[in-house]
C-alpha cells in the first residue's frame, strides 16, 4: 500500500470513529422526549410561553385536552393553558412528574405519565394540590422533537376517613 493509500484509510477510518462519537453525544430519542417534558414542567411552573414555545410544534395542527376543554392550535394553546389557567388561575406553581415512560419511534414518540400540581389560587390564595395522568404525543421534524399532543385528567385521590 502507498503512501496516499495509508492516508486515505486513515481519513475514512478517523471520519467513521467521528462520526460514532457524535452519535454517542447525541441523547437517544428517549432522554430528548424526557428532557422536553422537564420544560414543559418548567414551563407550567413559570407561566412561560417562550419555554413552552420550544416544547411544543407551532402548528393550527396541535391539540390538548383537558379538564376545562379542547384546544385547537399552538396560539390557543399559548392562550388558554399558559395564560388564561397558569398564568391566570393560580400562583406558586410547581408541577411535579413522576413515572415517566416514553415509547418512541422513527418520527413519532408517546409519552405517559403521573404528575401532582400544587399551586395557590390566584383569586383566594388558597393552596390546591391535584393529581392526573397524562398521554403526550410527540413528532419528530427536521431539526427537533416537538409536541404535537397533550390529554390529561386528573386523578381523584380517595378520602381519608377522619373517624377511627
Amino acid at each position: 500500500m502507498n503512501y496516499s493509500g495509508k492516508v486515505t484509510r486513515r481519513l475514512l477510518l478517523g471520519g467513521a470513529v467521528g462520526t460514532v462519537a457524535a452519535a454517542a453525544d447525541t441523547p437517544s430519542a428517549d432522554e430528548q422526549i424526557r428532557q422536553l417534558i422537564a420544560k414543559y414542567a418548567a414551563a407550567a411552573d413559570g407561566a412561560d410561553t417562550a419555554l413552552a414555545g420550544e416544547v411544543w410544534m407551532n402548528s393550527p395542527d396541535v391539540s390538548l385536552i383537558y379538564p376545562l376543554g379542547h384546544v385547537q392550535g399552538w396560539d390557543a394553546v399559548k392562550r388558554d393553558l399558559y395564560e388564561k389557567a397558569m398564568g391566570g388561575m393560580f400562583t406558586d406553581r410547581k408541577l411535579n412528574i413522576r413515572d415517566i415512560v416514553v415509547h418512541a419511534y422513527d418520527d413519532c414518540a408517546w409519552a405517559e405519565f403521573s404528575w401532582t400540581f400544587d399551586a395557590k389560587m390566584k383569586s383566594t390564595g388558597a393552596a390546591i394540590e391535584t393529581n392526573g395522568r397524562e398521554t403526550q404525543i410527540y413528532r419528530k421534524g427536521a431539526d427537533r422533537w416537538a409536541l404535537v399532543h397533550v390529554h390529561y385528567s386528573e386523578v381523584r385521590m380517595p378520602k381519608r376517613s377522619t373517624t377511627s
